[in-house]
């Protein structure tokens, strides 16, 4: 009983040995496969992380390249820096100049506005208006915060050089006389600084302005052709010619 038994059980070892074999290699290819997808998996995630890496390296070495240019750029913006922080200091000191020399020129140009003030008054009254009106245009200017010094300087001295130029001129004009019912409409005649005449339109009446007693005085009427001809010279109406005219300096006025 014993021994059938055993025989059995080697029969059937045989017979399943076969069974076993192809089993186990069935088993070792199905392992096989999984270990070779799992080594796939693993080199394409190694690929990713190689990428991954390169990525990060150049993104690395373009950051380098960005801080090292940015550094450079911190220094040349540094530089400006100081530059314009020295450029100031400068403008500062300059100013501070400026505010001194405008303290001690300001007075100055005062002073020559009121000497061209005291001279218009006192000089013969030749177009009154014109040079009222620009000696308050620089009266009004000096006081101005948004005109500079060079400008106002600039005013003063171009009224100063036509003030200057009035002493060599010849010049006529038309206009009133006299105050009230006694106003009547004259030709007026500027000699230089010298002699200021007047005449009326019909050549009856001439004049003369008396710097002593600051009047107008009559002249006889010897004097109504040379005046006559000297305005027509002044307007420019007639050529230049010799002209034959009173002159009162104001030695001979003061004379008794």
């Amino acid at each position: 009983m014993q021994v059938t038994s055993l025989r059995s059980l080697l029969l059937c070892s045989v017979l399943a040995s076969p069974l076993l074999s192809a089993a186990a290699v069935e088993q070792s290819l199905k392992e096989s496969e999984k270990l070779s997808q799992a080594a796939q998996s693993s080199q394409q995630q190694i690929e990713r992380l190689d990428d991954a890496s390169q990525a990060m390296l150049e993104e690395y070495s373009n950051t380098l390249a960005k801080a090292k240019a940015l550094e450079g750029y911190n220094q040349q913006v540094s530089e400006l820096i100081a530059a314009q922080h020295q450029e100031l200091l400068s403008y500062q000191e300059q100013l501070t100049d400026l505010q001194e020399t405008e303290a001690a020129v300001m007075p100055q140009m005062r002073r020559m506005v009121e000497v061209l003030a005291e001279f218009i008054a006192a000089d013969i009254p030749f177009l009154p208006f014109e040079r009222t009106d620009r000696l308050a245009t620089l009266q009004e200017l000096l006081p101005r915060a948004d005109v500079s010094m060079a400008e106002k300087y600039r005013r003063i001295l171009e009224a100063y050089q036509i003030e200057s130029d009035y002493g060599y001129t010849l010049e006529a004009w038309r206009g009133e006389l006299g105050e009230g019912e006694a106003q009547r409409s004259v030709e007026f005649l500027r000699l230089g600084r010298v002699m200021l005449y007047y005449q009326t339109p019909n050549g009856h009446e001439s004049g003369y302005w008396n710097a002593q007693t600051r009047t107008w005085l009559p002249l006889d009427s010897s004097v109504r052709r040379p005046l006559k001809k000297a305005l027509a010279i002044a307007r420019q109406q007639t050529s230049g010619d010799w002209l034959t005219l009173p002159v009162k300096t104001l030695a001979q006025e003061v004379q008794p």
